[in-house]
C-alpha cells in the first residue's frame, strides 16, 4: 500500500458527512427522527412478548391494532418532515394529536416513551423554520450612511446627498368637526 491512498478514505469520509450535515441542515431532521423514534414503541409495545425465564408476558391488547396504525403514521409523518420539509407544520400538528391519542389506545402512549418522543418532534417539526441563504456581497446602496466621513457605517451623509429629498405632505380633506375626524392631522398643529 503506498503512502498516497491512505488519504483517499477519509476524503470521501469527509465528503459523504459534509453532504449529509448540508441535507440534514435544510430540513427539520431531528424533529423527523424523534416523531420516528416515538412511533416505534408505540407500534411495538402491543404485539411484544416479555420471556421471563419459561414464563412469558404478552402485553397484547384488544388496541392492537390502533396502536399499531398510530405507530405506523407516526414514522410516515417523520419521513414526510425529512423529505417533504414544506408540510412540517402540518405534519407536526399530526404528530402532536396522535401522540395525545396515543395515551388512550396505545399502552399508554407507549410506556410514555413513544408519547415523549412524538410530542417532542412535532413540537420540533412546528418551530423549525428554513435558514436564510447568506449573502456574498452587501450591496453598497443598503449599508447604513455614516457620520464620520471615514467610516461609512456610522451614519454620515455627505453634502447633498438628500438633495431633493421632501417630507410628504397629508392632503387637507373635507372634516366634520362635530365627528371628531380631522383628516389625520395632530389637534395641535
Amino acid at each position: 500500500m503506498s503512502p498516497e491512498s491512505t488519504g483517499q478514505n477519509e476524503h470521501n469520509l469527509t465528503v459523504y458527512r459534509r453532504g449529509f450535515r448540508t441535507w440534514r441542515g435544510n430540513r427539520p431532521f431531528w424533529a423527523g427522527l424523534f416523531t420516528m423514534l416515538g412511533g416505534a414503541p408505540i407500534a411495538y409495545f402491543p404485539y411484544a412478548d416479555l420471556h421471563l425465564g419459561n414464563m412469558t408476558l404478552a402485553m397484547s391488547t384488544t388496541a392492537g391494532a390502533g396502536s399499531l396504525i398510530i405507530g405506523v403514521l407516526l414514522i410516515t409523518l417523520g419521513l414526510t418532515m425529512w423529505f417533504h420539509s414544506i408540510v412540517r407544520v402540518f405534519a407536526g400538528v399530526a404528530a402532536i394529536l396522535l401522540a395525545l391519542i396515543s395515551i388512550p389506545v396505545a399502552n399508554i402512549g407507549g410506556f410514555v416513551i413513544g408519547f415523549l418522543l412524538a410530542l417532542i418532534g412535532g413540537a420540533l417539526s412546528i418551530s423549525w423554520a428554513p435558514g436564510e441563504p447568506a449573502a456574498d456581497e452587501a450591496d453598497p446602496q443598503d449599508a447604513p450612511l455614516s457620520l464620520d466621513k471615514r467610516q461609512p457605517e456610522s451614519g454620515y451623509a455627505p453634502e447633498g446627498a438628500l438633495h431633493g429629498a421632501a417630507v410628504p405632505q397629508q392632503p387637507a380633506g373635507d372634516h366634520d368637526a362635530a365627528s371628531g375626524y380631522d383628516g389625520g392631522t395632530h389637534r395641535a398643529g
